[in-house]
C-alpha cells in the first residue's frame, strides 16, 4: 500500500522537526518546505496527498501561497494560525484552504483533522440510486459530481465546506447538533469544537447567502444546532 505523501511548509525549524518526525513515526512520507515559493515547487514535483500551510511564511505567505496553488491543483490543505481575531483563518479559506488547525497546536487534533481531510478527498462518487440532485430555492447540489450550483453558476467549495453543507441538504428539515455535525464530517476526536463549526458554518454562509447575518438556507438553532431550510 502507498505511503500517503505529506508536504510540510513552515518556516519555524523546530515545528518542522516536530511535524516531521510525528508524521515519519505515522507512516507518512514527508517533505519539508520553508518558503511559499518553494512550497509551490514542490508540490509540483512531490506531488503530496495533503499540504500543511502556515499562514505565516517568509516572502509570499501561506494565504498567497494557497491561492496560487488553487490556480492548478486541488490538493487537501490544511491551514496553520495563531492569529487572533482568525482574519488570516478566514483569508486562508477563502482562498481555498480545506481545513484549519490553530497555533500552538496539539498533535493529536492536528492528526484528527488531516484524518478527515485524508478520508474526504478518498471520498468516491455516490451511486447512480442517489444521482437526482437536491435543489433548494436557488441552490442545487448535485451529489454525483460533488457540484454546487448557485443561480445556475458553480460554486467552489472546499471538500470541507462541501461535505458539510452535504450534511445538511440531505437532512433538510431536520435540526443536526452540533456534536453530530462535528462527528460526521471531522470525526468523534472534534466533537466539543463548536467554535470550529462555527467558522465553518460562518464561510458557507458568505458564500451561499445574499445577506449572511440574516440567512434563508442553513438557520441556527440556538445552542443546539443548524437546520437547512426544506424550503424547495
Amino acid at each position: 500500500m502507498k505511503k500517503e505523501r505529506v508536504l510540510i511548509v513552515n518556516g519555524d525549524p523546530k515545528i518542522q522537526r516536530l511535524l516531521r518526525a510525528q508524521l515519519l513515526a505515522m507512516g507518512f512520507t514527508v517533505q519539508v518546505s520553508d518558503r511559499g515559493e518553494e512550497a509551490i515547487k514542490a508540490t509540483a514535483e512531490f506531488e503530496p496527498d495533503l499540504i500543511l500551510m502556515d499562514v505565516e511564511l517568509p516572502g509570499i505567505d501561506g494565504v498567497e501561497t494557497t491561492r496560487r496553488l488553487r490556480e492548478w491543483t486541488e490538493t487537501p490543505i490544511i491551514a496553520m494560525d495563531g492569529s487572533e481575531p482568525k482574519q488570516r483563518t478566514v483569508e486562508a479559506l477563502d482562498t481555498g484552504a480545506d481545513d484549519y488547525v490553530d497555533k500552538p497546536f496539539i498533535m493529536e487534533e492536528l492528526l484528527a483533522r488531516m484524518r478527515a481531510v485524508l478520508r474526504r478527498a478518498r471520498t468516491p462518487a455516490l451511486p447512480p440510486a442517489l444521482s437526482t440532485p437536491l435543489t433548494f430555492r436557488n441552490l442545487t447540489l448535485d451529489l454525483v459530481n460533488r457540484r454546487v450550483l448557485l443561480d445556475d453558476q458553480r460554486l467552489h467549495l472546499t471538500p470541507t465546506e462541501y461535505e458539510l453543507l452535504r450534511l445538511l441538504a440531505t437532512h433538510a428539515g431536520r435540526i443536526l447538533t452540533h456534536r453530530e455535525l462535528l462527528t460526521q464530517v471531522w470525526g468523534p476526536e472534534s466533537s466539543r469544537d463548536r467554535q470550529y463549526l462555527h467558522v465553518f458554518i460562518s464561510q458557507l454562509r458568505r458564500k451561499l447567502e445574499p445577506r449572511p447575518g440574516a440567512p434563508h438556507h442553513i438557520l441556527t438553532e440556538a445552542r443546539v444546532g443548524y437546520c437547512f431550510a426544506a424550503e424547495a
